[in-house]
């Protein structure tokens, strides 16, 4: 495979992996050795409860912010919007994955989410 690629399953072993220890994320197979350095040092945290996605052929368009307005029965809602991240259809498939493991690990250990709960116990709408 070209540089930068790899198959599904070497995308597995190096992503699962770093995203399980990411301070020692030894890659295992043909790149023996190698080891993913994490640099942090302009990364940002943001918070967001709201996410809507669209697509095209060739991007894949995530926007995350925040519904601040929890009062039942209005007829518009203001979502302030954060951020913006837009990755290639092969990277939101990797990233579909990726989340899917983190989640099946989670239910492992704290027990199955039920999404159409809220935490409150009451149904989404």
């Amino acid at each position: 495979m070209p540089d930068g690629f790899f198959s599904i399953n070497e995308w597995e072993t190096r992503y699962t992996m770093a995203t399980r220890n990411p301070e020692r994320a030894e890659v295992r197979g043909d790149t023996a050795g190698m080891k993913i350095k994490w640099d942090d040092s302009n990364m940002k945290s943001t918070y967001a409860n709201v996410c809507n996605v669209t697509s095209t052929r060739e991007e894949v368009v995530m926007l995350f912010g925040m519904n601040q307005a929890w009062n039942r029965g209005q007829k518009e809602v203001t979502i302030q919007l954060t951020e913006r991240i837009v990755v290639s259809p092969y990277a939101a498939k990797r990233l579909s994955m990726l989340l899917s493991n983190v989640v099946k690990e989670y239910e492992s250990r704290f027990g199955a989410l039920n999404v159409e709960a809220s935490p409150g116990g009451e149904a989404n709408k």
